[in-house]
């Protein structure tokens, strides 16, 4: 606890300058981190259907998996409590410009969402595969198998899946699919014959589900890194993140995270 408190005394110093000319004179902007010291409380946005990095249980309404312990392990470190915010993809940018939450669970880094939020330091890196039933295998082994005039792909409405399917599929029907409904949903009661999404999740939805399998021969697609968006313009606050990525990263937090999650 000593050193976050000293991480924090250190970035302010150093970074309330740059933020803000009036500083050197004595009088700096608040930073989101100073607002989120002396609230006592982390807001978190996070969706709870991204398995095993965001889960909910509707039962407890609590949430559990990857992201979830990371965040937990911020709001630890930053001695504060952590207030779970519920959020959409489709509106994950908007709540962070909206000030909703102060930082997002984590979300897969893209050029569009960098353009209106900030991005921290990556924490891991995923890529993209398709998700078909066992029963198709046969018929299909490759992306170009999918990519034929007919074949109907589900994706989540919103999310960077639907904009690649659009780009790997020019040929095929892409269909967004509203909430509470999903890509893999979809596969699974033959609506769909393919769906896309992280190596993250096909781990777990092909555990949960017998009847779903990964295509064979596809390689991982658009590897792209994960990262905590944040809102714009305060580069205290990220570099506060950043320096915590940094840290977990040396002490082999990340690595114990992937081990237990994601079985890597």
């Amino acid at each position: 606890m000593k050193f976050f408190k000293s991480i924090l005394s250190i970035t302010l110093l150093a970074l309330a300058a740059f933020q803000n000319p009036a500083a050197a004179q004595g009088a700096p902007a608040k930073s989101r981190l100073q607002t989120i010291m002396e609230r006592g409380s982390l807001r978190v946005g996070t969706t709870g259907d991204f398995n095993p990095m965001s889960v909910r249980d509707a039962a407890t309404n609590s949430y559990r998996g990857f992201d979830i312990e990371a965040m937990e392990q911020l709001a630890k470190d930053m001695g504060v409590k952590i207030e779970w915010v519920p959020a959409e993809w489709a509106t994950l940018v908007a709540g962070i410009t909206s000030n909703r939450y102060d930082v997002f669970s984590g979300a897969s880094l893209s050029i569009a969402r960098a353009k209106t939020v900030a991005f921290s330091d990556p924490y891991i890196e995923a890529g993209t595969v398709p998700v078909i039933r066992k029963a198709d295998a046969a018929r299909f082994n490759t992306w170009a198998d999918l990519n034929r005039s007919g074949t109907q792909i589900a994706v989540s409405l919103g999310t960077v899946f639907e904009e690649q399917a659009k780009a790997h599929f020019p040929q095929a029907s892409v269909r967004g699919i509203e909430k509470p409904a999903t890509g893999y949903q979809e596969v699974l009661a033959g609506r769909a014959v393919a769906t896309i999404t992280s190596n993250v999740e096909a781990a777990t939805l092909i555990k949960t589900h017998p009847s779903l399998t990964v295509i064979s021969k596809a390689e991982l697609r658009n590897k792209r890194p994960f990262a905590y968006p944040l809102p714009q313009g305060d580069p205290v606050w990220t570099t506060f993140v950043n320096n915590w990525v940094a840290l977990k990263k040396s002490e082999g937090f990340f690595d114990v995270l992937e081990k237990k999650w994601l079985g890597s």
